[in-house]
């Protein structure tokens, strides 16, 4: 039997809700590791949403606001997918695997399409790494937020 639109809109709501928790656990992993690598932030999701939206922030600290709302905003909308999945019938780790793969799948097609970044096969193996571990905290931190949203 198939979703009825409600639930569907359930779903979704709190995928939405989790996905925000999904970015925090993300925030926290990213900012960790710049620390650790002495690295900055990342620009290239600010400079895909940029080139998408046709927006050209005016200084670095409407670059780094454009930015920060960028991610925000990416990965809550994500998070929507999350409910999405869990509407299709997929729960636990299956689900988690599932949105992992979409999430970092997309990233992969997206990024390298408008020009951001290389293609994954250009990166060194230790900055492969390093992203999948982010994308999986972040899926791993959505689910579980799903998870206990889901509780009813």
């Amino acid at each position: 039997m198939s979703p009825k639109l409600g639930d569907v809109a359930s779903a979704v709501g709190k995928g939405l809700f989790a996905g925000v928790a999904g970015t925090a656990a993300m925030t926290v992993s990213s900012t960790l590791e710049m620390k650790l690598r002495g690295r900055g932030a990342s620009s290239t999701p600010a400079q895909a949403a940029a080139k998408v939206l046709g927006v050209q922030p005016i200084d670095e600290e409407a670059q780094a606001r454009f930015s920060n709302l960028v991610h925000w905003g990416y990965g809550t909308g994500w998070g929507g997918v999350r409910g999405l999945i869990a509407a299709a019938g997929f729960s636990g780790p299956a689900a988690t695997a599932t949105h992992l793969a979409a999430v970092w799948g997309s990233e992969q097609v997206m990024l390298p399409a408008l020009g951001v970044t290389p293609p994954l096969t250009q990166w060194g193996k230790e900055e492969v790494a390093i992203d999948a571990l982010h994308h999986a905290v972040y899926a791993a931190a959505t689910s579980i937020a799903y998870s206990l949203l889901d509780r009813t």
